[in-house]
């Protein structure tokens, strides 16, 4: 600070004037220049900052426009499995030709303008669970054919006093898979119906061949099984016959 200022005493006293500067002056004007070129900071260090700043934020911008511009089409591909994986697809569906000719009767045993639905076996469970055949076939054993009509008549009674709720309730109306919709037969057996993961009808275990078919004032949804109780479906066991 004392070389600076004396150095400026110098310059001050110094200009104007023909004769140099004094010894003492000429040192204090040394020192005050070394100082302020000592002080000045040096160009390569700038330099240097200032490309270490560029290439810091280079990579920084070329970092934000790889995470903008891949994430939202991974997220749209999860969106689209967790959205298809939530619904269900259809199930499947069938005309009255898929009930047969036994389940065309035991739908025909319902009162006329009134809302039913009914859970009918499929014709392989008439055939395989109930062991009934349609009339046509009982037919062609002559004598044997009047009085299996009326055994067939009074299974498809019992039968249908199982799988018959009286209202209409359609496929879209049941829940999915992990709850369950509760409800009473004609009979007054419990009904637990639920959809799976293929858009099928459970029905107390049973599952839908097909659904969804009107006849009349009745929704008629086509079971792989029957609906009965313990009692009834003890008559049907091997033990029984025997």
């Amino acid at each position: 600070m004392a070389h600076a200022l004396s150095g400026v005493l110098c310059d001050l006293s110094w200009p104007g004037r023909s004769s140099h500067p004094s010894r003492s002056c000429r040192v204090s004007m040394k020192a005050a220049r070394r100082k302020r070129r000592l002080s000045r900071p040096l160009p390569p260090p700038q330099l240097m900052a200032v490309a270490a700043a560029f290439a810091g934020a280079f990579i920084f911008l070329v970092l934000v426009l790889l995470a903008t511009s891949s994430p939202p089409r991974r997220l749209h591909a999860v969106v689209t499995r967790s959205s298809s994986s939530l619904k269900p697809p259809p199930p499947p569906r069938c005309g009255a030709a898929s009930l047969g000719e036994l389940g065309d009767m035991m739908v025909s045993m319902l009162p006329a303008g009134l809302a039913f639905t009914v859970f009918v076996p499929s014709p392989d469970s008439f055939r395989r669970v109930l062991k009934l055949r349609p009339n046509g076939s009982a037919a062609a054993e002559g004598e044997a054919a009047a009085g299996e009509s009326d055994n067939t008549y009074a299974v498809l009674s019992r039968v249908l006093g199982f799988s018959a709720v009286p209202r209409r309730v359609f496929a879209a109306d049941v829940p999915p898979r992990g709850q369950a919709r509760l409800l009473d037969s004609v009979s007054g057996l419990r009904i637990y119906a639920s959809r799976d993961a293929q858009g099928a009808i459970v029905v107390n275990g049973v599952r839908s061949e097909c659904v969804d078919v009107v006849k009349g004032d009745a929704v008629v949804h086509v079971m792989a099984g029957v609906l009965m109780d313990a009692e009834f479906e003890r008559s049907f066991s091997p033990e029984f016959d025997d």
